[in-house]
């Protein structure tokens, strides 16, 4: 193994070249890994691609690591000169060991902004540093300024195309949305309540899908099969919350309404008046029907299977009391406190979370407290009271509730379960008691 610092820089000179031309072999590289070697046993590269999965031998690491980064730091201090074909080889060796060094993505930024480096180049770039660091907050921010600079600067397709009228737009920004949902996908299922992940799944919604109501059903669709499977990652229930008053908040509070598809109110350049009009018309013919009560009888079922399958995740039961919260405001056709549950700031990339209020004031009906001394009255309890003081299709869900409380804690064995049944009895008894 070199020693000299003249051996060492010429040795990790050689391979960053080597990992320069590994991506020129094989540009469809989805995957990097270290792998596990103390030592250099053999005289050849470090850099071991087999398919498409690239892999880093990782005793070079501590020699690769140190250089590129101080010779980063030398050129933004002027005290070294690179052009800009080692400036984007040096940034990406640097970004694959060590995501989170900030400097690099500003370089890289700098290079986007002055032509000179493709920004579809650096989404797969974060894409691959997210297979060895899912949680990178970087990462994710980068992500975010790469894709309001595909917006800002017009890269993604024109609305309309000749012979195919507003189709093409819709199909590329779908399709836009849903590579980035899989990148999302894939780091929550790299990294357990990956918080970065799920709130760069909710600006994707924001921002490029416009929250537009087809998203927010598919998404709602697809995610129901990773929860799941992953019943402890508030992440994820968390996100579905999103999706789920996202809906409630993009419609009116009816049984059933007629919402439209958001992404056709969006400008159609470049056509005549009587050709914008047929557009706009032939698109506001797309129409989708939401069922909001169904919607979330369907989540609360989806709570029930998962709770009596996997016992004593209190994940579970979280979600439950915030779907039967989202419910009871339905059914009362009372404003939500916040309408929107979450907000990722687009400036730094943070997670704001806005917590419903339990202190909302709701149409309160007599209790029957007169028939208290009749005998055909017995065992009225103060649970009854709070249901008949709520409207009927409140109270049956209300005691719906009640007996599935009653069933855990009649059937189950587990001590969690148990107390997390307990307590979600009390907090009823209390949000209901206001």
């Amino acid at each position: 193994m070199a020693e000299s610092p003249e051996e060492v820089a010429v040795l990790v000179q050689r391979v960053v070249k080597d990992l320069n031309n590994a991506f020129k072999r094989n540009p469809h590289i989805d995957e990097i890994g270290l792998i596990p070697c103390p030592e250099a046993r053999y005289n050849r590269s470090p850099i071991v691609l087999i398919e498409n999965k690239l892999g880093v031998e990782s005793w070079c690491v501590k020699l690769l690591l140190p250089y590129v980064h101080n010779k980063l730091l030398l050129y933004r201090q002027r005290k070294q000169w690179l052009n800009k074909d080692e400036l984007i080889d040096i940034t990406c060796t640097l970004l694959l060991l060590n995501p989170d060094f900030t400097t690099a993505w500003n370089v890289r930024k700098e290079l986007i902004l002055s032509g000179t480096l493709s920004p579809v180049k650096d989404l797969h770039l974060g894409k691959l540093a997210l297979t060895k660091f899912p949680k990178s907050p970087e990462t994710w921010i980068h992500r975010r300024w790469v894709l309001q600079q595909l917006i800002q600067e017009n890269s993604l397709p024109t609305l309309v195309t000749k012979g195919n009228l507003g189709t093409v737009p819709v199909e590329r920004i779908q399709r836009l949305v849903q590579e980035e949902m899989d990148v999302c996908c894939e780091a929550a299922g790299r990294y357990p309540s990956n918080y970065n992940a799920w709130s760069h799944r909710i600006w994707i919604l924001q921002h490029l899908g416009k929250l537009d109501v087809k998203i927010l059903l598919d998404e709602l669709s697809s995610t129901k099969h990773w929860v799941s499977m992953h019943v402890s990652d508030h992440s994820g229930f968390h996100y579905r919350q999103f999706l789920i008053k996202s809906l409630i908040g993009r419609t009116v509070t009816d049984n059933s309404i007629l919402v439209q598809n958001q992404l056709v109110n969006e400008p159609i350049p470049s056509l005549p008046k009587d050709e914008k009009n047929e557009a706009s018309e032939a698109a506001c013919t797309e129409e989708l029907r939401v069922d909001l009560p169904n919607l979330l009888k369907e989540e609360l079922e989806l709570c029930t299977d998962l709770i009596d399958t996997f016992p004593g995740h209190e994940t579970l039961w979280c979600h439950r009391r915030h779907v039967f919260y989202l419910q009871h405001h339905l059914n009362n056709k009372l404003p939500l406190p916040n309408v929107q549950l979450t907000s990722v700031d687009s400036s730094d990339g943070t997670l704001n979370n806005s917590h419903p209020s339990t202190a909302v004031s709701h149409v309160t009906h007599a209790m029957d407290v007169d028939g208290l001394n009749d005998s055909s009255k017995q065992g009225y309890t103060q649970e009854t009271k709070r249901l008949k003081r709520a409207p009927i299709q409140d109270s049956l869900g209300l005691e719906m509730e009640y007996r599935f409380i009653d069933n855990i804690l009649a059937t189950c064995r587990d001590v969690e379960q148990d107390r997390f049944a307990a307590e979600y009895r009390k907090w009823l008894v209390t949000f209901l008691g206001q």
